[in-house]
């Protein structure tokens, strides 16, 4: 489609005006985007996305190629003349976040999403084990090492890349500064409280899974652990990550190359040394020699909003109780992605999850667009039910 052909449909909105009608822009900066709004003279109706001429006839845009028939969001034209189609905002007000304890004594998930440049989303999950140190870690700091790769790489692969590197190496230096500090203070009467925070400071890691979204259409996901992202795409769940577990015959060959083992427990998981369910994560600091890796595996999407509905973020609470194609079916069901995170996470409870569940959802143009009747059958539920992991 030429830039002449896209400005024009984005002014006429693909619908007939009113003859009354006056079609005005008005420049805002909203988060240093431009948006467009239409005004009529007095006496019509005030014209909408979905009922341009105010006369109460809603149409969903699928001449747009886009449909969302319950999140109103304009239209970005810098991106869309860039890519030559019309590209829906993507607003983090209307992005829906919950974290559950379950029957855990302490909620070691961490979520957070922000706006890290002018045209860049952040939306990550991270699951800690062995404490929260490394979850809080990340949470507080991984957004500043993207923002940080950024401006010295364009490309989101290994922007991400490198800030999970960046983002490990630096809780490891603030691990051993800990342990030097000490050393120090080893006479002070806080030293056995001392030793314990730095034991535990070696123990703690977290699964990452993080986004980032540009322009609201370049999709990159990057992961470490067995946290997940999948995107719905014409009500079909797409999984953009993959689990760094044992069970995988390239991870348990690195980690055996490096001189560790993989020992199995009584229920059948698979275990790095006998104690980390996972072969990548973000700190385990105690664990790098024999081959636990902080490399993140990454994906690239180009979002297609007229099929993507929506991108969602779990922690294995989650997964562990509900298969992928399961979380996309309810999620399909809500009216918007804040009710979707806690039916979601209420969903898991109610299934019998007893871990930690974090979830974000993130809506794309084709939220509301596709349903599934039925709510596919989850094998690990099976096993909950039957109470062999209880």
């Amino acid at each position: 489609m030429s830039t002449a052909a896209l400005i024009t449909l984005c002014r006429s909105g693909g619908f007939q005006v009113r003859r009354r009608g006056l079609l005005t822009f008005k420049l805002l900066q909203d988060e240093k985007r431009l948006v467009v709004l239409y005004h009529t003279t007095t006496g019509d109706r005030r014209s909408s996305r979905f009922d341009v001429d105010g006369g109460g006839r809603i149409t969903p845009w699928d001449s747009f190629g886009i449909w969302d028939n319950r999140i109103d969001e304009p239209i970005l034209l810098p991106p869309s003349i860039k890519y030559g189609k019309p590209i829906p905002n993507v607003s983090l007000g209307k992005v829906g976040c919950v974290t559950q304890i379950g029957q855990r004594r302490e909620n070691e998930d961490r979520f957070n999403i922000g706006m890290l440049t002018d045209n860049v989303m952040y939306f990550a999950v991270y699951d800690g084990h062995g404490g929260t140190a490394a979850a809080d870690f990340c949470d507080k700091y991984m957004a500043k090492y993207i923002v940080k790769c950024l401006s010295q790489e364009e490309d989101l692969e290994i922007v991400l890349t490198k800030a999970f590197y960046e983002t490990d190496k630096e809780f490891a230096r603030q691990v051993h500064l800990s342990k030097n500090a000490i050393k120090f203070n080893s006479l002070s009467k806080s030293a056995g409280i001392m030793n314990l925070n730095a034991a535990s400071f070696l123990a703690s890691g977290t699964t990452a899974t993080v986004a980032l979204l540009r322009d609201s259409i370049e999709l990159v996901v990057a992961s470490v652990g067995d946290s997940r992202a999948i995107l719905c795409r014409k009500g079909n769940h797409k999984r953009l990550t993959e689990d760094h577990t044992p069970e995988r015959k390239d991870e348990r060959e690195r980690i055996k190359k490096c001189g560790g083992f993989v020992s199995w427990n009584s229920l059948g998981q698979p275990h790095v040394n006998g104690r980390l369910a996972m072969t990548r994560s973000i700190g385990d600091l105690a664990l790098k020699s024999v081959g636990v890796i902080a490399e993140p595996e990454t994906r690239r999407v180009k979002l297609q909003h007229g099929d993507d509905a929506f991108l969602v973020l779990t922690t294995d609470g989650i997964n562990f109780i509900m298969n992928s194609q399961e979380i996309c079916d309810h999620i399909s069901q809500c009216h918007d992605p804040i009710e979707a995170a806690q039916v979601i996470v209420e969903q898991a409870l109610q299934y019998g999850a007893e871990d930690n569940s974090t979830v974000v959802v993130v809506p794309f143009g084709a939220w509301g667009k596709h349903k599934n009747s039925g709510i596919s059958f989850s094998f690990s539920r099976s096993f909950v039910s039957s109470g062999r992991w209880a």
